[in-house]
């Protein structure tokens, strides 16, 4: 049985391309797209996988669309479940802008998860004969889900004895903290959001995910900053990592694989430091590939070495 399991509940086809400039009102002509498979839980297991990690995916996928997710996954030798439904996965779409550089993302917000839907994805998870050490709840919730969707599944989890790790935002990301987690990791964005108060400084920040784990919310804080770096915080410790400085072609994915290879190397029984060092490591070996693409092995083997902590 798998030792992490990953739950993508709205995964999408990324579709991505570029031009040289966008402008409003005029058709633009765009390069030839690529498309890749999306969706938070989704990119984590197809992180992981690539690190060597014994990983398994339950996703919904419903329509043309999603058989075409199926396809591109199947492609990579992808190992998960897809529960069909009648909704049609979604696409995303995102435009690199060449003469400046900026990337513009287009996010649709998915098909209606119906009751049915949500049962089969509980069937699903329930009937693993072995409970796995990590349950990965990655990725925005579709139309129809409750928020308190992943605050089920992590108490659910968490009484089989699996740890637990969410990344989510608003209000699921809320409920799921109350339930109580083993990993959360928030961008800067969202942990202001939970706290109900801006953050400018590092100081305020690493405070207000101290806080978090001290109240037992969760055990490990890790707050990405973007080209900042990130923070790993516990009820005890903090650290803390510069981003490295490379090339960035698409940011899509960057926070997926932060936590697929922090989770695989844990998995590992590695300390906590030598773990963050390989997420920061796998997020900046992503920031290099066009679209979805994620990173390779190999590349993310380079950069750790590249990765200091204090």
């Amino acid at each position: 049985m798998p030792e992490i399991v990953t739950i993508t509940l709205n995964p999408a086809v990324d579709v991505a391309t570029s031009i040289e400039r966008v402008v409003d009102t005029r058709k633009l002509r765009c390069s030839p797209a690529r498309r890749d498979p999306g969706g938070g839980g989704i990119n984590v297991a197809r992180v992981i996988q690539r690190l060597g990690g014994d990983c398994s995916a339950i996703y919904l996928a419903g329509g043309a669309t999603g058989q075409m997710l199926r396809e591109l996954l199947d492609a990579e030798a992808f190992v998960g479940v897809g529960i069909g439904i009648a909704g049609e996965t979604r696409e995303n779409f995102s435009v690199l802008e060449q003469c400046t550089g900026l990337e513009y993302r287009f996010v649709l917000p998915g098909p209606t998860l119906s009751a049915l839907d949500w049962q089969r994805c509980l069937d699903e998870f329930n009937g693993l004969e072995v409970p796995p050490r990590y349950l990965v709840l990655s990725g925005s919730l579709p139309p129809g889900a409750a928020t308190s969707t992943y605050a089920q599944l992590a108490r659910l989890a968490s009484a089989r004895g699996t740890r637990v790790v969410v990344d989510t935002s608003g209000p699921a990301l809320a409920e799921a903290l109350d339930a109580g987690v083993w990993i959360v990791k928030p961008s800067l964005s969202e942990l202001q959001d939970l706290t109900g108060r801006p953050l400018f400084e590092e100081a305020e920040c690493i405070a207000a995910a101290r806080d978090i784990a001290r109240t037992g919310r969760a055990r490990i804080v890790a707050v990405t900053l973007g080209e900042r770096g990130a923070l790993l915080v516990t009820a005890e410790r903090c650290l803390r990592a510069a981003g490295l400085p490379v090339k960035v072609c698409s940011s899509i994915g960057a926070g997926d694989s932060f936590v697929a290879a922090l989770i695989w190397a844990l998995n590992r029984n590695v300390d906590i430091d030598e773990a963050f060092r390989y997420g920061m490591a796998a997020a900046s070996a992503t920031l290099l590939g066009a679209g979805t693409t994620l990173c390779e092995r190999g590349e993310v083997e380079r950069l750790y070495r590249e990765i200091s902590i204090r």
